[in-house]
């Protein structure tokens, strides 16, 4: 047995580690996040899906996705809620299962609005930590390993160059199937104005957190990224295990 499967069926301690993934959209967190979840066997939170869902939940309420304090009094009445599933989380936003619902664009651009207001994201960060306090977990996001939870025992930064990260955005979105059409560029265009607005907020701004693992995947298939990051929680977890 290697020592990653041993890892996996290892005692409660172990099992209560935090792996935190952050890095920008399109970089294949979400991806990852679940291979590793079932590899180590962790249970993997989603929290993008979180900010998609409030973000839906804005659009639908035609909310003003520019006023934070219209948000905050949204957010008062608010329940988001995470169950695993076979092909990943299911999101559920007050109840309604909306999981289907959160990767048009419209949605994603509306969660990267609304998480720009320290207000919203204070709120978030409560609700990840409550989910997340018993560890265990494979947490992916943005702020996650500087915000969420500083003290993660293994944390990953993934990132890959925009271009590569808005043609796998395009693919994921449907690619030249999608109706309406759009264009890949176009897609690039709105993943950059995103990585600006997530880099330059002045609340949690994108940055890999000081004791973070760099994952560069612009030049990795997804199979070889998925290896990479495998062997840096395996190296991590395996220092924990000698430790405790």
């Amino acid at each position: 047995m290697s020592s990653a499967e041993n890892l996996s069926h290892a005692s409660a301690p172990v099992r209560k580690v935090i792996v935190a993934i952050d890095g920008p959209s399109g970089a294949g967190k979400s991806t990852i996040a679940r291979h590793l979840a079932r590899h180590f066997g962790l249970l993997n939170l989603e929290t993008g899906a979180m900010y998609r869902a409030f973000g839906l939940k804005a659009l639908r309420a035609q909310c003003s996705i520019d006023d934070p304090t219209a948000l905050e009094a949204l957010s008062a009445n608010t329940t988001i809620h995470l169950e695993p599933g076979e092909t990943g989380n299911r999101v559920f936003l007050d109840g309604e299962d909306v999981t289907g619902q959160l990767l048009n664009q419209p949605v994603s651009d509306a969660a990267s609005r609304v998480s720009v207001f320290p207000v919203i994201r204070a709120w978030m960060v409560r609700l990840q930590q409550q989910m997340g306090e018993s560890g265990g977990i494979v947490m992916e996001g943005r702020d996650i390993g500087t915000v969420v939870f500083p003290n993660a025992e293994v944390k990953i930064f993934l990132d890959a160059a925009p271009e590569v990260r808005g043609m796998r955005r395009y693919e994921q979105l449907g690619g030249p199937a999608r109706k309406p059409v759009v264009q890949p560029e176009e897609v690039i265009r709105e993943l950059r104005e995103r990585d600006h607005r997530d880099r330059n907020r002045a609340d949690s701004p994108l940055k890999p957190a000081p004791d973070s693992v760099l994952l560069d995947s612009t030049d990795m298939t997804l199979e070889q990224a998925v290896r990479a990051a495998e062997a840096i929680v395996e190296s991590r977890l395996a220092a924990v295990q000698s430790s405790s």
